[in-house]
């Protein structure tokens, strides 16, 4: 189960999103309470180098806004909406993680990793998990919209996802993350994994 954590803006709740084994942690690039300048984000992204995956957040960026997040920022994963990848010119090496977004038509062919969202990001709006699922059979999908500590659980059970994604969900006030709420996440999607393995093993 890949766990991302996004949103990021203060140093506490890297530091606890590590701890707790956070896979990816997100930095915002778009318009939101959580949008950072490319030079904030590439020092509070320094003590995460290595030990889990740094992702620039955008959606519909311009190329020269991006370049200035690619050149600063030096992000592993570009997560965008999957229609921006036909216009951008970026870095072979960059991973990418093309935003498929609930009641959208489907690209063709299909991604083989995408994040599947709510209409508009970081609004706490659940996604359609019926269509989830159903995507999930196609792809490693990794569901977002809505997702905190007392539903994940549910929503693993229900989509059978590659990974997770939370902003909102782990917040004690917009653009600003809980600690807590961040421990509760992790901890209650990889428990919700382990019955997942033992349920198809039984």
């Amino acid at each position: 189960m890949w766990i991302k954590i996004c949103g990021m803006t203060t140093p506490d709740a890297i530091a606890t999103a590590l701890e707790a084994g956070a896979d990816a942690i997100g930095f915002v690039f778009a318009p939101s309470p959580r949008q950072l300048t490319p030079e904030a984000a590439a020092q509070l992204s320094r003590p995460a180098r290595g030990r889990a995956r740094c992702v620039a957040v955008t959606r519909h960026p311009a190329q020269a806004a991006l370049d200035e997040v690619l050149r600063v920022f030096r992000p592993d994963v570009l997560q965008t909406d999957e229609s921006d990848f036909a216009t951008l010119t970026l870095p072979g090496t960059l991973e990418r993680l093309p935003v498929v977004r609930a009641g959208a038509a489907l690209p063709a062919p299909l991604p083989a990793r995408l994040l599947f969202e709510g209409p508009q990001s970081g609004a706490g709006q659940p996604a359609d998990w019926s269509a989830a699922r159903r995507l999930a059979q196609r792809t490693a999908l990794v569901l977002a919209g809505g997702l905190d500590a007392g539903n994940v659980a549910a929503a693993i059970a229900a989509v059978r996802p590659a990974g997770v994604d939370v902003s909102s969900g782990v917040e004690a006030r917009a653009g600003i993350k809980s600690p807590l709420k961040i421990v509760q996440f992790v901890s209650a999607a990889r428990t919700a994994l382990a019955v997942s393995i033992n349920e198809e093993s039984s």
